[in-house]
C-alpha cells in the first residue's frame, strides 16, 4: 500500500489513484479545525480528511472500510495502539 499526502500544498480533499502493481493507496489531506455537532451543540474539533482507494478485484469493500476505521482509531488514540502490542 502507498501513502500520499496533498496536505502540505493545501489539498483539502482528493481521491488517490491506485497504480499497478499496488492494490491500495491512502490519501491524506490538510487537517484543520471544524465545527462538529456533539451533544446538542457545536464544538470545535480538529479533523484530518483521509481517502482510501483500493482494487476491488483484490480487496473487498468491507475489508477496506474496516482498515480505514483501524487507521482512524490509531490516529485518534495512538497510545492505545502502543499498549495493545
Amino acid at each position: 500500500m502507498t501513502l500520499t499526502n496533498l496536505g502540505g500544498i493545501g489539498g483539502t480533499s482528493f481521491t488517490p489513484i491506485v497504480n499497478w502493481p499496488e492494490v491500495a493507496i491512502l490519501g491524506v489531506s490538510r487537517g484543520g479545525w471544524e465545527p462538529v455537532y456533539e451533544n446538542s451543540q457545536l464544538v470545535p474539533r480538529f479533523t484530518l480528511p483521509l481517502s482510501l482507494s483500493y482494487d476491488h478485484r483484490i480487496i473487498d469493500g468491507a475489508d477496506g472500510a474496516r482498515f480505514l476505521k483501524w487507521v482512524c482509531d490509531a490516529i485518534e488514540q495512538p497510545f492505545m495502539m502502543e499498549l495493545s502490542e
